[in-house]
């Protein structure tokens, strides 16, 4: 599983003109399921989305996770962080898991995350999104279960 981790002070997706979600203060995570994952992959990206300490402590050292600052997370289904462009122009998406698989992964990463403790939002499974974010930092971080 690949996950594009974002520290936001505000998110939200858009589709056919309508908000259908957003987030305040947080993280959005892009998230792409290859074909090879397993619960586990979801589970450690999982803990990594809820945990990662890259929030400023009273000292200005990132050292909060957004379970300690209460913060929100936007979870968005993004299959093309599975492809591959090393070869050619156009991506190659053979890593990618099926649409089945990666509503199942995806639908399960969400539920992991607010298991966790996490107010999650979530993006709409194959729709063609609109995503607006206020990037905080930045700081954005790639995630990868392998």
């Amino acid at each position: 599983m690949i996950a594009v981790w974002q520290r936001i002070i505000k998110a939200s997706v858009t589709v056919d003109n309508q908000v259908v979600a957003s987030v305040g203060r947080g993280a959005l995570v892009l998230a792409g399921v290859e074909k090879d994952d397993t619960e586990s992959d979801v589970a450690f990206i999982a803990d990594k989305c809820a945990n990662l300490r890259v929030f400023s402590d009273e000292d200005g050292k990132l050292n909060r996770s957004i379970l300690d600052t209460g913060g929100e997370m936007l979870i968005v289904s993004q299959f093309t962080l599975c492809g591959d462009c090393r070869k050619g122009r156009r991506p190659s998406f053979v890593r990618a898991a099926s649409p089945d698989k990666g509503r199942e992964y995806y639908d399960l990463l969400c539920r992991m995350v607010e298991e966790k403790g996490v107010t999650v939002q979530k993006g709409v499974f194959q729709a063609d999104m609109k995503v607006m974010l206020v990037n905080d930092g930045p700081v954005t971080l790639i995630l990868k279960s392998r």
